[in-house]
């Protein structure tokens, strides 16, 4: 449901699916009174419910083992993910290993296979950002290994995604501006992956198009509901988008970032986002000018070499107006950002995704990226 106010068909559609929720959340969406709503709305269409608030930050291993433990506990039949990717992902693991067990990283590239239907899940995003709500991935971090663990599998979709563009107004500006990014790198991602094809075309020039025209609005002018919408609807394509065709090398770089310095998903990305396009454009030069020509009419009478320069500066003005930090800024120590370059370069590759990429990297290259992108300059 992508619908102003649909919020408030939680119950309805939770009827549907199960008698008691376990829903999933954080302290933050406790103080704005979305927790209290939820279970309003939950009660007056009969669906008990109880809380779990513990996400505290990116979604570990021990917070799905934590609410894993409740839902049992409290015999629910139901999920309810309301909050950010983090809490929506940690939902998604919940639905998937009370239904088939084991551990999360069992599911990690296809080791596991997720066979038994999975606990119906209605994922409510409040933030414009990841798109998780649309995708059949979840992202969780090991807490032993410090890695955070890709795991795509189809039940790990949830049944039904409530999509309110109301429930994102609340959202700080340095929130805003992470996730909106985010949802940005979702969209190119997918636009440039190897794995692209029509329909994902069609859903990530669309989210683009829309993140070009709100982001900003939407970041200065945080009640600007037509702005928040388009965000909330971008997020939404773009995370579609990439769930169908896979995300490259920004997302490959952002997971190590963010299991060993905390730094949360939607802002590692916005950090690398840049200079990867930079690294990359020479592959992807076409592709870029697409995005070029979207972001203004002018670049319509370029060729496609400056149009794809152009989609590159266009990026980086972006970045640089929402006062997103590189690495340094963040705080990130340089010594121990250098000491373990290794280690993420080698869990990027792992990943995966940077073997999407238009251009292919060797771990040697994305050590020099990450170089590169702890100093860079927006």
């Amino acid at each position: 449901l992508y619908l102003q106010d649909s919020f408030k068909l939680v119950g309805e559609k939770a009827s549907l699916h199960g008698k008691k929720a376990l829903i999933i959340s954080d302290h933050v969406m406790e103080k704005l009174g979305y927790i209290e709503d939820c279970q309003k709305y939950l009660s007056s269409n009969s669906v008990d419910s109880i809380v779990f608030l513990g996400v505290a930050s990116e979604p570990t291993d021990q917070y799905v083992e934590n609410s894993l433990q409740l839902f049992q506990h409290q015999q629910c039949d139901l999920i309810i993910s309301l909050g950010g990717g983090s809490c929506i992902d940690t939902g998604k693991a919940v639905a998937v290993l009370a239904a088939n067990g084991g551990y999360i990283g069992d599911y990690m590239g296809q080791q596991k296979i997720a066979d038994q239907t999975p606990i119906p899940h209605i994922a409510i995003p409040t933030t414009a950002g990841t798109g998780s709500e649309a995708t059949d991935v979840t992202v969780i971090t090991n807490s032993t290994t410090q890695v955070k663990m890709m795991i795509k599998q189809p039940a790990f979709m949830p049944n039904i995604a409530i999509v309110d563009p109301l429930l994102t107004l609340s959202s700080p500006q340095n929130v805003t501006a992470a996730t909106g990014v985010d949802a940005l790198s979702h969209a190119i991602e997918a636009y440039i992956s190897k794995k692209a094809h029509p329909m994902t075309d069609m859903m990530a020039l669309s989210a683009i198009k829309l993140i070009s025209e709100n982001l900003y609005k939407a970041y200065t002018e945080g009640q600007n509901l037509e702005a928040r919408a388009g965000m909330s609807l971008a997020a939404l394509q773009a995370g579609s988008a990439f769930s169908n065709a896979s995300v490259c090398l920004v997302h490959g770089m952002s997971r190590p970032i963010g299991a060993l310095f905390d730094v949360p998903h939607g802002f590692s990305n916005a950090m690398l986002l840049p200079a990867i396009l930079e690294y990359s454009k020479d592959s992807c030069i076409d592709r870029l000018a697409d995005i070029g020509r979207i972001f203004s009419p002018k670049a319509k009478q370029f060729t496609n070499e400056d149009a794809a320069e152009f989609a590159v500066q266009c990026i980086k003005d972006l970045c640089n107006s929402l006062n997103i930090p590189n690495l340094e800024k963040w705080g990130i120590p340089r010594k121990e950002f250098v000491s373990v370059i290794n280690k993420m370069s080698k869990d990027a590759v792992d990943s995966g995704s940077p073997g999407n990429n238009p251009k292919v990297p060797t771990e040697e290259n994305i050590a020099s990226l990450y170089q590169v992108c702890y100093d860079y300059q927006f």
